[in-house]
């Protein structure tokens, strides 16, 4: 298809909010929303739960945590070697995709520290024990070392989750109950049941239609892959290009929805490591370059609020004795009516996070 004109950055995240679901609350129940998006950041055990209520009209947690009870939904390392809440078959298809990059990547970082381990007898050793029973790091860890007592412990345990597909089984990851990791592998997790390793070029589609327009470089950004450029080119003729503000090329599905650049974007709030904000190369069409160290301490990600369609903001979750507060930490000062629409945002997401009698409190901190 020929080339269409440039897009400007505001478009684009028009565009991607659209397909992420946060233009307007959607009706898909949770398992169609955690398949559309390709699954849901993860590495803590709430994010998934407030990535959810941020998108889908009237989501409630304990919808999310009977799909992972029933093993319809399972936490996984996948894509950029992180955990992910993903469906059974992504959990298996998708890590099998991204093993050759950052999994393998992160594997490599570990096996300096393993002189004289034979990984093929870890994996096996480690999956003999994870089938056995689901095994927390700390068993799994103390197992490996009577056989090789001179290694680095935590290597050995990072080793077998790069190496086999662990599953982090219930309760944790569910609303209220959460407890410590445990690990086993997908096939026993899933009873056997058989999905293929994903198809790059299917991953292709399914990436933009949740986060296009895109280059391949924010591809290879959300993924942790390289050299994703022959299945962009394989999929060239099924899709429309078009040209970012830097003249950089983007992809997408000729059929996806790119909204208006003014189309209203209504407050969003975000759980930390949301994948809206991790999976592109250039982000600028959701993070100012002013906002763009704000939302990390460390290795900390923060929990971020949108307005009009950009980083505006973070926000904090605090108990005590038996009463919420959800603190609002803009960037910029607000105005009356973006101060009276994230106040009623905040409201929907503390039905949520809320004591179940409704005591909470709202507090707007100055910007600094």
């Amino acid at each position: 298809m020929d080339t269409l004109p440039p897009v400007s950055r505001r478009a684009l995240g028009r565009a991607t909010l659209a397909r992420q679901l946060l233009l307007t609350p959607s009706p898909l129940r949770p398992e169609e929303a955690v398949h559309h998006l390709v699954g849901l950041q993860a590495q803590n055990t709430r994010p998934p739960y407030y990535a959810l209520a941020a998108r889908l009209d009237g989501f409630r947690p304990e919808e999310l945590s009977a799909l992972m009870e029933s093993r319809a939904v399972a936490r996984i390392a996948t894509l950029r070697s992180t955990v992910h809440t993903h469906t059974a078959r992504d959990a298996v298809a998708l890590r099998a995709f991204a093993q050759p990059g950052a999994v393998d990547r992160e594997l490599g970082i570990f096996r300096k520290k393993l002189d004289g381990v034979d990984l093929d007898r870890l994996a096996a050793l480690a999956r003999d024990l994870v089938e056995a029973e689901p095994r927390t790091p700390k068993q799994l860890r103390e197992h490996l070392l009577r056989t090789w007592p001179e290694a680095d412990p935590l290597a050995l345990t990072m080793a077998a989750r790069c190496m086999l597909p662990l599953v982090q089984v219930t309760p944790r990851g569910l609303w209220g109950r959460s407890g410590q990791v445990a690990l086993t592998t997908t096939d026993v997790w899933f009873r056997g049941a058989s999905y293929e390793p994903a198809d790059p070029d299917e991953t292709v589609l399914r990436y933009l239609g949740a986060f296009g327009p895109a280059s391949v470089r924010d591809m290879q950004t959300w993924c942790g892959l390289t050299r994703l450029r022959p299945a962009f080119e394989r999929l060239r003729p099924r899709l429309v290009t078009f040209r970012d503000e830097d003249g950089t090329e983007l992809f997408d599905l000729p059929d996806a929805p790119r909204p208006d650049e003014d189309t209203p974007a209504p407050p969003r709030f975000l759980p930390e490591f949301d994948n809206l904000l991790l999976s592109h190369a250039d982000r600028r069409r959701i993070v100012p370059d002013a906002h763009r160290t704000r939302t990390w301490t460390g290795n900390q990600a923060h929990r971020v609020f949108l307005l009009d369609g950009l980083l505006a903001g973070l926000w904090h979750l605090a108990e005590a004795e038996g009463r919420v507060t959800l603190t609002v930490e803009p960037f910029t000062r607000l105005t009356r009516a973006d101060r009276a629409a994230l106040t009623a945002e905040a409201e929907r997401t503390l039905r949520l996070a809320g004591p179940a009698d409704g005591a909470y409190d709202l507090v707007f901190r100055a910007p600094e």
